[in-house]
């Protein structure tokens, strides 16, 4: 059974934890190695605090094991992250997280998001809409390639 409990400062190494070894496991195949390598050893955001701090972070557990987590940046309607542990994927943690996400606006419609090329497919049967390919600027100076999406 998945359970969702909110995500705090506390719980950031974790959470890293998860993110690196789900880009490592997820993301293999959709990026350079030497980008993929500099996107898995960037540090935590500087943001990370804040947007939990707001009430935008989720995790998910399995059996008390952290599976997943999400962050929305609730001041710009953003999907900033919904990562699941490589173990636990195709259980439906990521698509919990990102339903709680949704809830947790006024409008999910008005949601989007810059997805991996990994997570497109996933985002796609979610209903969010790919408006464009494009690149994300990573807070860690890397470019990287992705999917500009928003909801319906």
């Amino acid at each position: 059974m998945i359970t969702l409990l909110p995500a705090t400062s506390t719980d950031i190494p974790a959470l890293w934890n998860l993110r690196t070894r789900a880009l490592r496991g997820q993301c293999a195949g959709h990026y350079e190695p030497a980008t993929l390598h500099a996107w898995a050893e960037a540090a935590v955001p500087a943001t990370y605090p804040a947007l939990l701090a707001q009430g935008g972070g989720i995790k998910a557990t399995i059996d008390g094991v952290l599976a997943g987590y999400a962050i929305l940046d609730l001041d710009r309607n953003e999907i900033d992250a919904v990562f699941v542990d490589p173990q636990c994927a195709g259980k439906g943690v990521g698509k919990v997280l990102l339903r709680a996400l949704e809830q947790m606006v006024k409008q999910p419609m008005a949601l989007h998001l810059y997805a991996a090329l990994n997570a497109v497919p996933f985002y796609e049967a979610a209903g969010y809409r790919a408006m464009e390919s494009t690149q994300y600027q990573h807070p860690s100076g890397i470019l990287l390639d992705c999917v500009f999406m928003t909801r319906g």
